[in-house]
């Protein structure tokens, strides 16, 4: 029995090479599955699937904390278990990859229930989120997680009740995340009162031309 043609070496045909804008599409797909999958495990309370995303020496630097990954992990479940429920808006995500680094930019909305004096209220908090991505051992996972601040806004949830607020107590705090300063640290955390922020366009500045320079891309 003749074998088959299927089955002969010299009949078989190279596979043609994958284009490059394949690759590079699967390569932007797959970090932006990581960054989305993150952020909902992390408002979902899937601990495991959030730290997952990351690699252990991961560099978090937010308002709340400037850590590692677990910290940064524990950190949120123990903000979950204070009665912080923060939950997370977020725009489209852009890929800048260079090899196996890459920054991945977006907006966000950081939205916290609170209440203050009584009133039930939204504290929303608009930032710009960077991520660091690093394929290491052929796995994307994250290698940092940083923030542009740019305003927030606190709102009775329900119409026609006020909700008032003494200057005094803002006066501490960056016009950038003062709101979301001041409920945190109603909540006993410590804010960082030097992350970059719009009101202080040099920081922003500086923290892109780190983060893009770790990658070697352009913005």
């Amino acid at each position: 029995m003749k074998p088959s043609p299927l089955h002969n070496e010299e009949s078989q045909v190279p596979s043609p090479e994958i284009p490059e804008y394949i690759i590079d599409a699967a390569e932007t797909t797959t970090i932006t599955q990581l960054i989305v999958r993150e952020r909902e495990a992390r408002d979902q309370g899937r601990w495991k699937t959030m730290r997952e995303c990351f690699h252990a020496d991961a560099l978090i630097r937010i308002s709340w904390i400037t850590g590692n990954a677990d910290e940064f992990v524990n950190g949120s479940i123990d903000m979950a278990k204070r009665g912080v429920l923060a939950k997370h808006r977020l725009g489209p995500v852009l890929v800048h990859r260079n090899g196996d680094r890459a920054i991945a930019t977006l907006a966000g909305i950081i939205d916290i229930p609170v209440k203050i004096d009584g009133v039930e209220a939204q504290l929303s908090s608009h930032a710009r989120f960077f991520y660091r991505v690093e394929r290491r051992e052929q796995r994307w996972r994250l290698s940092g997680f940083e923030a542009v601040y740019v305003r927030d806004e606190l709102v009775p949830c329900v119409p026609g009740q006020t909700l008032s607020v003494a200057p005094a107590e803002l006066t501490p705090f960056r016009s950038s995340y003062r709101l979301l300063s001041y409920v945190l640290s109603r909540n006993g955390y410590r804010v960082n009162s030097d992350l970059p922020g719009e009101d202080r366009p040099a920081t922003a500045a500086a923290l892109e031309a780190e983060l893009f320079g770790w990658a070697n891309v352009q913005p």
